[in-house]
């Protein structure tokens, strides 16, 4: 096979696993009511950390907590496990498969404490598309028994950089009742909550149900952009964790803080109930101009003038007329 004829396999291939739809949503009897909730952030916001002592709390409060890790770097459960790697639903599932054996629950979730948790993980990359990768990993679960086992809440960790294909898979197809963003005090984290906020509102335009239920504002060292853009989006603050040396460190060992009876037992005790009982809301997402309005004009330059380049500039200083742009397509 010639190099031009790999190409073309190749891009075959690809366009066929773009077209591949995902099943039809689950429209059978549901046997417990659970309350689904999807959590979105900018990668290295702290969603992992916040889920892991969020989920810890309410199962020490009661609660039937199911933790599904849905970005493809597959950390969500692992300061839950101290630090080890879990098994994740596609990597299993591909071996499973080799090997023509079925997937079982046992081989996918694992639990501490009373938490349940399991990784849906990605491709390798350069080998697939990661949102693939997630829409797979829910038929997946369907397959497992998903809408018919009985918790309380399952918080799904979504990368939020990403809200198209399957990291929006829970707001375009409504399967979860609400979001919840985890953010901070930089334009960087703001600017995806608020990506969030607007894909939140283009699907309930379409007829979509969820809504956003607040921010979690994680490493709050009490500049207040955090606090200022939840106002200006109509969304409120569900927990404030401090910039903390002691937070930062036991974090960094994978520990647990999220326990009773500790230092930060309070923090993550109204954290739990604020996520329970907050209500799900259409967020008023913000153009790019309000967004930068919520820092101060040294911080993101806002005095910088958009200066149009010219053909010259384009071609070092000279400059050369053409009748005609000749494009050619590649028809392999």
């Amino acid at each position: 096979m010639t190099a031009i004829e790999i190409n073309h396999a190749l891009k075959s291939g690809l366009r066929s696993e773009a077209a591949i739809e995902p099943d039809p949503v689950h429209t059978g009897e549901v046997k417990k009511e659970t309350q689904v909730i999807a959590i979105y952030g900018k990668g290295g916001i702290g969603k992992s950390f916040t889920l892991a002592n969020l989920s810890y709390m309410m199962a020490q409060m009661g609660k039937r907590v199911l933790l599904i890790g849905c970005d493809p770097k597959s950390d969500t459960t692992s300061l839950l496990f101290g630090g080890r790697a879990c098994p994740t639903i596609i990597e299993t599932s591909a071996k499973k498969k080799l090997a023509g054996d079925e997937v079982t629950i046992g081989d996918v979730c694992f639990k501490r404490d009373g938490v349940f948790a399991m990784e849906l993980g990605g491709p390798e990359v350069g080998r697939g598309c990661g949102g693939r990768g997630i829409i797979h990993g829910f038929e997946l679960l369907e397959k497992l028994g998903f809408h018919e086992w009985g918790f309380d809440y399952v918080l799904l960790d979504f990368l939020g950089d990403v809200v198209c294909g399957g990291f929006g898979l829970p707001i375009a197809r409504d399967m979860c009742q609400k979001v919840i963003i985890v953010g901070s005090n930089d334009l960087q984290s703001l600017y995806v909550a608020n990506n969030v906020c607007s894909a939140v509102e283009y699907f309930r335009k379409l007829g979509g149900n969820v809504g956003v239920a607040g921010i979690v504002i994680n490493k709050d060292d009490g500049t207040g952009e955090a606090h200022a853009f939840a106002e200006a989006v109509g969304i409120p603050v569900l927990s404030a964790i401090p910039q903390n040396e002691d937070i930062r460190r036991k974090s960094a060992n994978y520990e647990i803080i999220g326990r009773p009876g500790g230092e930060w037992a309070s923090l993550f005790e109204a954290l739990a109930d604020n996520v329970v009982s907050a209500p799900p809301v259409r967020p008023t997402p913000l153009d790019q101009d309000g967004l930068l309005g919520l820092f101060a004009g040294d911080t993101v330059g806002r005095d910088v003038v958009l200066v149009p380049a010219s053909q010259e500039d384009m071609r070092g200083g000279i400059a050369q007329s053409h009748t005609s742009l000749e494009v050619v397509y590649d028809t392999v």
